[in-house]
């Protein structure tokens, strides 16, 4: 007999399945089902049915029509995807485009500023002198303020005999078309939201150790260098999450400029106040494709930014195996910033209306 054929017949050495561990496994299995249920069926309730109707009621016109043979027919018909072609076309795509042009510029813009002011936030409230506590509560009193009060507050600052022009000796009407009502915009949600920003980055730099930036001083970096090399890498993380959750958030900005400029202003009406109005207008039907199409925006923008960027919205605590599987990593050994998700989280306050 070959020496193949002794192996093949060799019995397993592999031990028996412990039927113990097996039945803990599938108690443990269940128990995290009935745990996990409460949550799935709200986050079903609260998420999913919200989305579901709002596709089903966009494929669907309300109110008085006419037919075909002249009989008004009243109630919600079943129109197949014509409130979406109709929202490219005419007048209605001419101002869908320049809402969708107003939410992008107004993301692109407020995030770009609000990173930079959030970041010189962060660093300042990061050193240590004398007053800091008054300092770091002074930078984050505008993000506690709600929007619309906060919204109510720049209308009187940039009102025709308010502080803005009695500072800048003209006669400027903020509130009215045109580029002032932008500029009037981005001001007001920068001042809001920058601190926002600066407080998920101080988090990230107080985990930067500062035996790093000691090592650096001996190897003779300046502090530009410093700030290159070591604060934006370790606080990169923390950084993206703050940026991500802001784009998210503008993109579906609505309270601030209905407020402070008005609505049906060209200049600075956006798709969440595009789909308010259709809605208020009683056209359920394109307000439910303005806000899928929003939807699906914010949802491509996120998936792009994750992608590209690398913003790492999981922390780097959970990586996955070559086979498949998943593993936890030593929790002390998380990244910088990676801990400040939950405080996203539970800061995060909503500052528009989807």
């Amino acid at each position: 007999m070959s020496a193949t054929a002794q192996l093949a017949e060799r019995p397993s050495k592999q031990p028996p399945k412990s039927r113990h561990r097996t039945s803990f496994n599938e108690g443990t299995g269940r128990l995290a089902a009935i745990l996990l249920s409460p949550t799935l069926l709200v986050l079903a309730l609260v998420v999913v049915y919200p989305i579901i109707s709002a596709l089903r009621e966009s494929l669907y016109t309300s109110g008085q029509q006419i037919d075909e043979e002249g009989f008004v027919v009243e109630g919600s018909q079943f129109v197949g995807l014509d409130n979406y072609t109709a929202i490219f076309s005419g007048e209605t795509g001419e101002r869908f485009w320049n809402a969708f042009y107003n939410t992008t510029f107004f993301t692109v813009t407020m995030v770009v500023l609000e990173t930079i002011l959030g970041v010189a936030m962060a660093l300042v409230m990061h050193k240590a002198f004398k007053g800091r506590a008054i300092v770091r509560a002074s930078i984050l009193v505008p993000w506690a303020i709600p929007t619309v009060v906060s919204a109510l507050l720049w209308k009187w600052i940039f009102q025709a005999d308010g502080a803005a022009n009695a500072l800048l000796g003209t006669q400027i009407l903020w509130s009215t078309e045109g580029w002032q009502s932008v500029l009037s915009v981005i001001i007001a949600d920068t001042w809001k939201t920058a601190p926002f920003i600066g407080l998920l980055t101080l988090a990230g730099l107080q985990t930067i150790p500062d035996e790093v930036y000691e090592a650096a001083k001996v190897d003779g970096a300046n502090a530009w260098q410093q700030f290159l090399r070591i604060t934006l890498p370790l606080v990169k993380p923390a950084l993206l999450v703050a940026v991500l959750f802001r784009i998210l958030d503008t993109l579906r900005i609505f309270d601030l400029p209905f407020v402070l400029v008005g609505a049906n202003k060209d200049s600075v009406e956006t798709l969440s106040m595009l789909a308010y109005d259709e809605a208020s207008n009683t056209r359920y039907g394109p307000a439910a494709a303005y806000a899928t199409i929003l939807f699906l925006y914010v949802a491509v923008v996120a998936y792009v930014f994750v992608k590209l960027l690398g913003a790492d919205i999981l922390g780097d605590a959970v990586k996955r195996k070559p086979n498949g599987r998943r593993r936890r990593k030593d929790k002390d050994a998380a990244p910088p910033g990676a801990n400040t998700v939950a405080m996203a989280g539970s800061t995060h306050g909503g500052g528009s209306v989807a």
